[in-house]
């Protein structure tokens, strides 16, 4: 009798190490955007150069799995009012009606949905992106960068995506003619993307 409890428990434990395990290996591939290592920019024709910004408040979630790629999925948002181009004056503007109208339309987002190989460790991410209330089809380059652990222990993982959207499409229409023909503000985003997620646990 006792070495058939004995074994009953051996089993028992067996049993609660396997399902841990289990339960382990189906969220490790479950990660949180870190915020302090991973950001969203863009770049957008400004008279003779290009303007770049970033947004300072970058969230998301999204899984991955490096034998298994095309099972990604992610859900990524910027709040608009975070929005950073090095000058003030310009920065308001673009959080007012003319561009991203932060008072009504708080946040953009992409909702990943399909990825495809294109090369060694690099996709095609397809999926939704929203601005202005508009929502878009759009696909971005993607690069897988590896995964690891930091110097605590603690699982990363990392890509970066980059593509390009019209505004106009959008209804971001604001502009100003030049005397010397043409736009004062390019139609054409160009669109830059590095996260690092950490794993959850």
């Amino acid at each position: 009798m006792k070495m058939t409890t004995r074994r009953l428990l051996a089993a028992l434990s067996l049993g609660a190490v396997l399902v841990s395990a289990q339960a382990f290996s189906a969220t490790e591939r479950n990660y949180v955007v870190d915020g302090a290592h991973s950001s969203a920019s863009f770049k957008v024709k400004h008279l003779m150069s290009k303007t770049t910004g970033n947004f300072k408040d970058f969230s998301g979630t999204f899984s991955f799995d490096e034998k298994n790629p095309k099972a990604f999925q992610g859900s990524f948002t910027v709040k608009a009012d975070t929005i950073f181009t090095n000058e003030a004056k310009r920065d308001e503007h673009l959080k007012n009606a003319d561009f991203f109208n932060v008072a009504k339309h708080p946040a953009l987002s992409f909702v990943a949905k399909e990825l495809k190989a294109a090369g060694k460790n690099k996709y095609k991410m397809s999926g939704d992106f929203t601005m202005l209330g508009v929502t878009k089809a759009v696909s971005f380059d993607m690069e897988y960068l590896g995964a690891g652990k930091d110097p605590w222990g603690n699982e990363k993982v990392g890509f970066s995506a980059s593509g390009k959207i019209n505004r106009k499409d959008y209804g971001m229409v604001w502009n100003k003619a030049l005397d010397t023909g043409g736009f004062l503000v390019g139609d054409e985003v160009e669109i830059d993307v590095q996260v690092e997620g950490n794993a959850q646990k």
